[in-house]
Order: structure tokens, then C-alpha cells, then sequence
């Protein structure tokens, strides 16, 4: 009996041992599931986005641009003929109407760079402007866009919520020629292209969507005259242009100007301001005016609002037009008219200074 009682015994234990091995190996998977941690499990939370602050300090740059007005080598719509039209070798130039004199493209029609200028308190999260300043003759981006006549610097002090787009045209050389601004809808997609460059001096994606909607200022200076008729005749921009600033620039094109004054029905602004020396073709684009019905002032505006057209002399000679962006009626003239476009505050004021040098 003793015997028959082991042996049910171990017969017992065994097939209870077996069953919780079986009912072990069951459990394993689970509990090595469970002990594993999960590629969700490891891979960290995402890190919150960081809110786009207004500029803590200035952005100064010199960048190439594909619809940048130069290289060209098209043809002059006025007259149909090549804009390169004299050939030495293997340089290509131009012959200045003026004095026949030759200007040769890898010299002055060459560089297709753009000063961009962001200044410090600018804030892309409010309404936001851009000012497109077009150059006269004899000039250069850095040494008279940006230091003589301290452009960026102006626009910093006036509080507008704005950036400063200028292209370079002729390099230093006596000569207003548009590039591949004469040719139709370059100028709006030059426009475009700056808000895609102007977003990546922020390092930022989110900023670009926020420049495509921005309006434009075109100011034109002198000689910048021609290449902004054309930009307003032949640009396509349409309504996305907020304004147009003449500073002793009426030299020509009359007809363009007065076509685009009449076309924006009150959605733009225009101001023409000068010296002797574009006093005859601001009187003629007044006759103009009056001959379409369109009313224009002859004084200064409170402010530069959508349908104000307004002619201001500014009772100098000649002889001050060099020194006009600096020195018009008033001086810092680009800050004081900035300055009176409502709807476009930065955060506070910041004192004019120069701009900072380009990174």
C-alpha cells in the first residue's frame, strides 16, 4: 500500500510540474511583450514649436536673385532692338543713348545680387510691407542704397512694419535701363522670389506663407524712373501693390504712370515729390490727370491712404537733386513718408541708425 500511495504520489507532482511549465511557457510571450518597450515608447514627444518673435536685431544681405533685373540679354521693347548691341571679342555691352558711350555687361549689367534689410523689431505674426527701392545712376547697393543714402536706416526709423527689397541695376554707371524689368510679369515674379528669400533669413518655413500676402511700396529714385514705368505697365503685380514713391524720378514715361493712376481706382496710393529738375514732367503728368478727371493734391498728405495722389515741390533746385533721398523738403524724407502709411506699426519705435553690415 505504502508503494501504491509514492507512487500516485509522484505521479501527482509530476503532472502538476508539467502543467505549470506549460502554463508558464503560455505566459512568456506576454510578459517579454510587456517587458519590451515599444519603438512608440522610446521615441521622445515632439518639441513645441517656438512661437516667431518680432526681429531682436537687424538682417543685412546681399543675394542673388533669379529675376534679378540683370544679366539681360533681350530686346528693348521702345525700340526692338538688342539691349547688348555692341560686341568686342568675346564681351558683350551697350551703347548709352546718351553720349554713345559703351557700357560692357561684365562690368555694369552683371550683377544680379539684391540688398534684403529686415529691421529690428519687424514682426511677420502683424501686416506687414514691402518696399521695393529702386536706384538711380551711378550707383552701387552698399556704398549709396545702403550708406550714402541710408535707405535701411530710414526705414528703421519710421516704425512701419516693413522690409527693404533693392535690386541692383546698372553698377555705377550713367544708365536707367529696366533689364528684364521691361519684360512681362518679371517683375511680379521678382516680387515673389523676395518674399522666398526673405524667409530664409529666418531659417523658418512658417515665414514664407506669411510674406506671399505682403503688399508692395515701389519707390524709385532719379534714374529708377524707367524700370519702375515699366514694373507698373508691364509687372502684372496688380493689386498687391500699395503704393508708388517718385523722388525727383519723373523723368520720362508719363504716359505709364498717368495709365497706372487711373487703373488703380483708389486701391493705391502715389506721390511724387521733386526739384527743378522733373518739374516740367510732374506739370505734365498733373495735365495729364485733370485731362482723365482724376483728382490729385499739390501739399503734403496727413497720410498715405488708398487714392491719394498728391505732387509736392519741394522748393530746391537742381543743384540738391543728388542729396534728395537724404534731403528733400524735409530731411530723412523716406522716414518722415513711411512714417504716414497707416495700418502697418512695428511693436515700438527704433532709432534711426545705420544698418548693420551684411552676414
Amino acid at each position: 500500500m505504502k508503494r501504491t500511495g509514492q507512487k500516485r504520489i509522484r505521479a501527482s507532482f509530476a503532472r502538476t510540474t508539467t502543467i505549470l511549465f506549460l502554463l508558464a511557457l503560455a505566459a512568456a510571450p506576454a510578459l517579454g511583450a510587456q517587458s519590451k518597450p515599444t519603438a512608440a515608447a522610446t521615441k521622445p514627444p515632439p518639441a513645441p514649436r517656438i512661437p516667431i518673435a518680432p526681429l531682436k536685431a537687424p538682417i543685412t544681405a546681399f543675394v542673388p536673385f533669379d529675376y534679378a533685373p540683370f544679366p539681360f540679354r533681350g530686346l528693348i521693347p521702345d525700340s526692338g532692338k538688342k539691349f547688348l548691341d555692341k560686341v568686342d571679342g568675346s564681351r558683350r555691352g551697350h551703347v548709352s543713348s546718351r553720349d554713345n558711350s559703351v557700357h560692357w555687361e561684365d562690368e555694369t549689367f552683371n550683377d544680379n545680387r539684391v540688398l534684403l534689410y529686415l529691421p529690428q523689431g519687424f514682426d511677420i505674426r502683424k501686416p506687414a510691407l514691402i518696399v521695393v527701392f529702386f536706384h538711380g545712376n551711378g550707383a552701387t547697393l552698399s556704398r549709396d542704397v545702403l550708406d550714402r543714402q541710408q535707405v535701411a536706416a530710414q526705414l528703421a526709423a519710421s516704425n512701419l512694419n516693413a522690409v527693404l527689397v533693392a535690386p541692383q541695376f546698372a553698377v555705377d554707371a550713367a544708365d536707367s535701363s529696366a533689364g528684364r524689368f521691361w519684360q512681362h510679369g518679371v517683375f511680379k515674379k521678382f516680387v515673389d522670389e523676395a518674399a522666398h528669400k526673405l524667409a530664409l533669413q529666418y531659417h523658418d518655413r512658417r515665414v514664407e506663407g506669411a510674406f506671399k500676402p505682403s503688399k508692395v511700396v515701389l519707390v524709385a529714385y532719379s534714374g529708377g524712373y524707367l524700370p519702375a514705368a515699366w514694373s507698373l505697365s508691364a509687372g502684372q503685380i496688380g493689386a498687391r501693390l500699395h503704393g508708388v514713391v517718385l523722388l525727383d524720378a519723373l523723368y520720362g514715361q508719363i504716359d505709364k504712370f498717368a495709365d497706372w493712376i487711373e487703373r488703380a481706382h483708389g486701391g493705391a496710393f502715389f506721390f511724387s515729390t521733386y526739384t527743378e529738375s522733373t518739374r516740367e514732367q510732374n506739370e505734365a503728368l498733373q495735365s495729364e490727370l485733370t485731362d482723365a478727371n482724376l483728382r490729385y493734391k499739390t501739399a503734403l498728405p496727413k497720410a498715405l491712404l488708398p487714392g491719394v495722389v498728391s505732387f509736392v515741390d519741394s522748393g530746391l533746385d537742381w543743384t540738391r537733386h543728388n542729396d534728395f533721398v537724404t534731403q528733400a523738403w524735409t530731411q530723412n524724407p523716406l522716414t518722415w513718408l513711411f512714417s504716414r502709411i497707416p495700418g502697418y506699426p512695428k511693436a515700438r519705435p527704433v532709432a534711426a541708425k545705420n544698418a548693420h553690415k551684411p552676414r
